[in-house]
């Protein structure tokens, strides 16, 4: 090492023990002093992290050397473990633990390690400023390969951000336990234990590692074997153990460390388990074919891409850890009426009415916190914050995804009320064949040279989607990613990608949207974002007389059509053929696929697949499969916008039919509507709150069977009717449900409902009484101020449409002062797995603990508490009498 080998201060030998990270600190300060201050400074901080990582993982006696030259400095740092070799994560640095390594590759101007018999040495060379480039370092190469006897298991399909997360948060929870083992902190774990635990630990993360390098541009599957050392079964099962007491520290808050996102243990569960059923003989089983518990999210984890927000067609905004906004598109600003640019950097409880700002902190801490999701992968109707200070009701769907370096990301897709909440990836189609425990990657995981036809980043060889297994589960993820997502363009881009990933480099999706006229829905390229020339996308020179190129032959059903060689551009009839061969010119086409898109009805569009470069071209046994995904993706399109035609008109119902609530003096009032996120948008539940002429004040809620708009057209007119009934008759509540029963008879023979019909009326001296009756309806619920609940049961009675002579019953009911009375549809509690005794006590629990607040933040909190995902129509109506001025 040339003017650095000059002799310096003798070595200086430490115990395995945590103060030897500050000892060895103060060593080398001492032995490089005179040495420049930035230098000195970086060699204590590498020193440092060396020093750790031996007594963390060697547990030896520990050898320090360090030595100043004219040159620069070098220090050495020794122990006694020669068979443990390094784990290098290779990834970008890390504000966690286990990045020592990567510290040394950033600050130093060269390292590496050296073994032998009986010692490792890991050293670092820091030059001076003004010396010569120093000659190349080998890095980490010659570290010692692992050594004695053992076995190969092969994890199918890791993916790779998920599992650098996984990594380094298994490293991070056991640093921190041997500190925290040390002061006695962490019960449950003897230090025996632990050493078992971090040895197994550090063969699992260096066989996790030791892939190449994967670029995260994307997200990435891949095979990868894994060496594990013989008798490894007992010491996974104590590694299982000790993380599991870290975890429950984590979760309790006596570590640093932030407990594992369900992704992350379902990730982490799957890994141990294929090591101990592949040692025990069994075979492989893929990640992605993996079941996920609640709120793991998808089987695909999802890969943050800024771009992906940006050219998403949903209102979407992205935060990090730190509750901060790092991303808006343009749905998103024209929802909530905020500039893209004014709200990255500020809190996501900017867009949170205030009354909801706490429980959202509390929630999102929560979630950091203990791990436990309580609203990731799930549909919840609450409002928004509008910049003009108005509330915008939405549903909201929140997921997350992980970063290139380990951090966590949350998208949250806004979709306004009476929408279907945005739906998250669909599951990833399990790539290639399973391969024999203790083998080397088979053919469909090796990376082969593309012009073999196996893609690099799913290892699939695309002959194997031929198969029958492989061809009907194409079609199904196909049919599921357009039936899930509400979005057609966001749900074609995500056929697109999956189409890329199994049959072609290029993906194009054209329909037709008027008479001749073709626009351009997607561009998927099978690398993300894509340097697809956006002037291809977007609307087309139209379909005419004179078209008789590929994608014209196709929109009017011709195809499948197979095209080995392209059309030459001088052979363009029309400025939509012009375009088309332009297009495969500038994709590097070298054959292409062009399938029409048949509805029941007529053909809808066409779909282009494409091959570039050296690739191998498509054969005529593609089109049998194209022809499928045709048919497929046509149908799908075409129920897709049946669905948004129906939904558009059911939404103008529904703005149509919500009540303006009035203003009554010392009555207040608060509802809350949010329609069905699983069926027509829009059904029978509905609420009305209205003045009549004796100063009385009626409160109704109903519910006409049916989610359709044949319900929506009977509750309009039921409503209208029992407005008409009530301020005309003026009679006792029982009277009017009579009444209104009859006129339903004339009108629907065989339609049923229910409903309650209620009077708040004010009895002076503060004394204010309730009176109702109920048509078959779920009792309302009447909360005092101190918490008490008490459901309001009598004056129920039968349906209406079953017995419209009935006499009702009907109930007197006294209101304290500051008393809530609630009426409530029955989407807000009930549950197919569960009971109605144990859905009203659920909603008694929650509303009693809402009794002091607000009577908004009361509806807000028991739609958020109640409704997170529920699959029917909610409408809630709230009243709160106050004290005479």
């Amino acid at each position: 090492m040339g003017e650095l080998d000059a002799p310096g201060a003798p070595p200086q030998r430490f115990p395995p023990e945590p103060e030897s990270v500050a000892k060895a600190r103060r060593f080398v300060r001492a032995a490089l002093d005179g040495a420049a201050p930035d230098t000195l400074d970086t060699a204590q901080l590498l020193v440092s992290e060396l020093v750790t990582n031996a007594v963390l993982h060697a547990r030896t006696e520990i050898e320090v050397t360090a030595r100043a030259g004219t040159g620069g400095v070098l220090v050495r740092v020794g122990d006694r473990r020669p068979e443990r070799g390094l784990v290098p994560y290779g990834g970008s640095a890390y504000t966690g633990a286990g990045q020592g390594l990567t510290l040394v590759e950033r600050l130093a101007s060269r390292h590496g390690v050296e073994t032998d018999d009986a010692v490792k040495t890991v050293w670092f060379e820091l030059w001076s400023e003004g010396s010569p480039p120093p000659p190349p370092s080998d890095g980490w190469g010659a570290a010692t390969p692992r050594t004695g006897r053992g076995g190969t298991v092969t994890l199918l399909d890791v993916p790779a951000a998920l599992c650098l997360t996984c990594t380094q948060h298994r490293h991070t929870l056991l640093n921190e336990l041997v500190l925290a083992l040390a002061s006695g902190d962490v019960p449950g774990v003897t230090a025996q234990d632990l050493a078992v635990a971090l040895d197994l630990n550090d063969v699992i993360s260096a066989g996790l590692t030791v892939a190449p390098h994967r670029s995260h541009a994307e997200v990435e599957f891949g095979s990868l074997p894994l060496w594990v050392p013989s008798g490894a079964g007992p010491p996974l099962e104590t590694l299982r153990a000790v993380l599991d007491v870290a975890e429950e520290a984590a979760r309790d808050g006596r570590l640093l460390t932030l407990p594992a996102l369900p992704r992350g243990r379902g990730f982490q569960k799957w890994v141990f388990g294929q090591i101990g059923d592949q040692l025990a003989g069994e075979r492989p089983t893929a990640w992605t074919v993996m079941p996920r518990e609640p709120g793991a999210g998808t089987s695909e984890p999802v890969l943050w891409d800024a771009g992906q927000v940006q050219a998403g067609r949903v209102a979407t905004i992205a935060a990090d850890e730190s509750n901060r906004i790092i991303a808006v598109n343009g749905q998103a600003e024209a929802l909530l009426g905020w500039a893209a640019a004014d709200l990255v950097g500020l809190p996501l409880t900017t867009l949170i009415p205030e009354h909801l700002r706490r429980r959202h902190t509390m929630a999102f801490t929560s979630l950091l916190l203990s791990g436990q999701p309580r609203i990731l992968g799930r549909s919840l109707p609450l409002p928004a914050l509008h910049r003009d200070g108005g509330q915008v009701p939405v549903r909201l769907f929140v997921e997350s995804q992980e970063t290139g370096d380990g951090h966590t990301v949350f998208v949250a897709r806004f979709s306004p009320r009476g929408s279907t909440p945005p739906a998250p990836p669909p599951a990833r189609l399990r790539p290639g064949a399973p391969q024999e425990a203790g083998g080397a990657p088979g053919p469909a995981s090796c990376g082969r040279d593309r012009r073999t036809d196996v893609d690099r980043r799913t290892g699939v060889d695309r002959a194997d989607v031929r198969s029958e297994l492989e061809r009907l589960s194409l079609l199904a993820e196909t049919g599921a990613t357009l039936s899930t997502l509400p979005d057609l363009k966001e749900g074609l881009r995500r056929v697109g990608g999956t189409l890329t990933r199994w049959l072609a480099d290029w993906c194009l999706v054209d329909l037709l949207t008027g008479q001749d006229e073709v626009e351009r829905i997607c561009v998927v390229h099978r690398a993300p974002p894509g340097p697809w020339p956006e002037e291809y996308e977007g609307r087309l020179p139209p379909l005419s007389g004179t078209s008789r190129g590929p994608l014209a032959r196709a929109l009017r059903g011709a195809g499948p059509l197979l095209f080995a060689e392209l059309p030459l551009p001088g052979r363009a009839g029309s400025p939509l053929d012009a375009h088309y061969v332009e297009l495969f010119r500038r994709l590097g086409a070298n054959s292409a696929v062009v399938a029409p898109l048949r509805s029941p009805r007529k053909v809808i569009g066409a779909l282009t697949l494409v091959r570039e470069g050296r690739g191998s071209p498509f054969t005529e046994e593609d089109l049998p499969l194209a022809n499928e995904l045709g048919r497929a993706i046509g149908l799908r399109v075409d129920n897709a916008r049946l669905h948004q035609e129906t939904r558009k008109i059911a939404e103008r119902l529904q703005r149509s039919l919500l009540p303006v609530l009035p203003e009554i003096p010392r009555l207040g009032v608060a509802a809350r509507y949010a329609a069905s996120s699983a069926t027509a948008e829009v059904g029978g539940d509905w609420y009305d709150c209205f003045p009549l002429p004796d100063g009385d004040t009626a409160l109704v809620i109903g519910d006409v069977a049916g989610h359709d708009l044949d319900a929506a057209i009977a509750m309009s007119q039921l409503r209208s009717m029992l407005r008409g009934i009530a301020v005309d008759r003026q009679e006792p509540p029982g009277e009017v449900l009579r009444r209104l029963d009859m006129a339903n008879h004339t009108l629907y023979h065989e339609a049923t409902a229910t409903c309650v019909y209620g009077l708040i009326k004010e009895l002076g001296h503060g004394l204010w009484e309730f009176v109702h009756s109920s048509a078959g309806h779920l009792p309302p619920l009447l909360v005092g101020p101190d918490g008490r609940t008490r459901y309001l049961e009598d004056g129920a009675g039968l349906l209406l449409g079953l017995d419209p002579g009935l006499v009702r019953p009907q109930a007197d009911d006294a209101v304290p002062v500051g008393s809530t009375v609630l009426l409530y549809t029955d989407g807000l509690i009930e549950r197919r797995t569960e009971s109605l005794d144990h859905a009203l006590g659920r909603l008694r629990g929650h509303a009693a603990g809402l009794a002091r607040e607000p009577l908004d933040v009361f509806c807000d909190e028991l739609l958020i508490g109640l409704a997170a995902g529920s699959d029917d129509d909610i409408a809630v109506l709230a009243v709160r009498p106050g004290s005479p001025p």
